[in-house]
């Protein structure tokens, strides 16, 4: 299995999840460009756009950094544009880009909601429309064409909604997304499919939210390593799923995961929301 020479946006890509992915990929000699809102350092958060594609470089990829905040439909256009002037086309898209506030209803500002929705679904929604007609040109080509988006399966249970109802609503919108697009491109041979973690994932955004124990947690590379699994297949086959990391490594043998942990030895992981 192989991504070299694909032509790879990915969304929010400076650190973290979306930043594994593109490592992985970069590991096959892919084209990465990274759009994320990120181009001077931030105070709390690690990494830039531009750190990120070094980071690409130095792993055997190629790499565009493209500073794009996917709230303005404007520049999510422009970004896609650039990608396919420079890369000669669009093969893949990762929708990784996604805001989160664990907060109760009464304690959700309107300002959190609308961040949330915008970034989460809104942004999905303009990427993916923005990717999908060149993606059919790559799927014309023979280049298996595919969008991954980091979001979970969809489960009207009430439990995973109490707790924080505009953050599930807004990753839900996202599942949707996926949902809908799998359906409405099947035609066109554009994979469409979702990948979510059995567990929770030691980012930096994480360390930020009060109270959670990273130590609990898996790296990033579990994820980045399930992607290029199902990146890898072919998008006339493999639509509407909503794929589990550790379900899909087991799928291709990988069933000792020890090496994701961010403590080996660990069995007792935070497990993370939405799945039953």
């Amino acid at each position: 299995m192989s991504l070299k020479g694909k032509r790879i946006f990915v969304t929010g890509g400076s650190r973290g999840i979306g930043l594994a992915i593109a490592l992985r990929a970069a590991q096959d000699g892919a084209q990465i460009a990274i759009a994320a809102k990120t181009a001077d350092p931030h105070p709390k958060l690690p990494g830039t756009i531009f750190t990120a594609a070094e980071e690409i470089k130095a792993a055997g990829g190629e790499a565009l950094a493209i500073q794009c905040d996917i709230r303005d439909e404007s520049q999510i256009e422009s970004a896609i544009a650039k990608t396919v002037e420079t890369l000669g086309g669009l093969d893949i898209l990762i929708n990784n880009a996604s805001a989160i506030n664990l907060t109760p209803t009464l304690a959700t500002p309107a300002k959190r909601f609308d961040l949330m929705f915008d970034v989460n679904v809104r942004g999905t929604f303009l990427t993916s429309q923005a990717a999908i007609p060149h993606l059919k040109e790559s799927a014309k080509q023979g280049r298996n064409p595919h969008i991954l988006t980091l979001s979970p399966p969809l489960s009207m249970k009430a439990r995973w909604f109490k707790n924080h109802v505009a953050y599930t609503m807004a990753k839900y919108g996202m599942s949707m997304c996926v949902l809908g697009m799998a359906e409405e491109f099947k035609r066109d041979a554009i994979a469409v499919n979702a990948l979510w973690p059995r567990t929770a994932i030691d980012t930096a955004a994480l360390q930020m939210i009060p109270g959670v124990e990273t130590n609990a947690c898996r790296k990033p590379e579990i994820l980045a390593d399930a992607a290029h699994v199902i990146l890898n297949r072919p998008s006339a086959d493999c639509t509407g799923n909503f794929f589990v990391d550790d379900e899909v490594l087991a799928s291709v043998g990988v069933t000792d995961l020890d090496k994701y942990a961010v403590v080996s030895g660990t069995t007792d992981f935070l497990l993370d929301f939405f799945l039953d």
